[in-house]
């Protein structure tokens, strides 16, 4: 499955004008249990307008149809987590891309964030791709890079984010928090701020995360500043020791 805006509408990455050219289906996707909610004749429920889901694709189901066929991995295991079987109708199979999008009124589709991105943090869905093209809009910022962080005690995975900024840019941490609260909700304010030199990348250009996530906000581990939204005085603070050791302990509110 494939999808392309051959008509230029802003934001989209296209639509899909009959189910006949192609089976693919926005379906429900629960966040925080990593699983696809069932209705009550156990089919995965497809989203509504402006609900955010999974993207999925149909499988062929005749023996020799080599329309949208998946190959699979070398990895039994791993290839059936790419699989979404009885999700319609007995027999039928899906294909996960694991991208998180949503469909408007008009049947566009819009790319929210991938899987393992989106983390959940005081009962709501953060979309890192979100949360970042909102922050790269501060001035002096190059890259953001977004990602959620275990905080002992707390609901879900705080906002982190990795910034890197120009030759000539300062970090500015009163002016950032001004942008940041007015950019985004509240749930979705970066709650710890690292500066980097520059950005980490995958030998396919994307954005490093997972190592970011094991250094989380420990400055005994991270040499880079950091910085703690501080909302009494509206500003982010550095993040030493001392500030380390009242997040874990609960001291600091977050």
């Amino acid at each position: 499955m494939s999808l392309l805006n051959l008509d230029d509408t802003v934001g989209s990455v296209g639509r899909i004008p009959s189910r006949l050219l192609m089976d693919a289906r926005l379906v429900r996707y629960d966040v925080e249990r990593d699983e696809h909610p069932r209705d009550a004749r156990g089919h995965l429920i497809e989203c509504k307008p402006d609900e955010i889901g999974e993207l999925i694709g149909a499988l062929p189901r005749r023996a020799g149809d080599n329309r949208g066929r998946f190959e699979g991995y070398t990895s039994k295991e791993a290839t059936e987590r790419k699989i979404l079987r009885d999700a319609f109708e007995p027999g039928d199979a899906f294909f996960r891309t694991g991208d998180l999008l949503r469909r408007d009124a008009r049947g566009y589709f819009y790319f929210v964030d991938r899987i393992g991105d989106t983390f959940r943090w005081k009962g709501e869905n953060v979309s890192t791709q979100e949360v970042a093209e909102a922050l790269v809009h501060f001035p002096g910022v190059e890259m953001a890079n977004v990602y959620g962080v275990a905080v002992p005690g707390a609901d879900g995975r705080a906002g982190m984010v990795a910034l890197v900024l120009g030759a000539k840019a300062e970090f500015d941490p009163r002016a950032f928090y001004a942008h940041a609260v007015t950019a985004l909700p509240a749930y979705a304010m970066p709650v710890f701020v690292r500066l980097q030199h520059e950005a980490e990348l995958t030998g396919t250009f994307k954005l490093r995360k997972v190592e970011l996530q094991h250094e989380g906000y420990d400055p005994a581990w991270v040499s880079e500043p950091l910085f703690v939204r501080d909302d009494g005085a509206r500003s982010y603070v550095r993040l030493d020791a001392e500030a380390h050791r009242r997040v874990l302990s609960g001291e600091l509110r977050l």
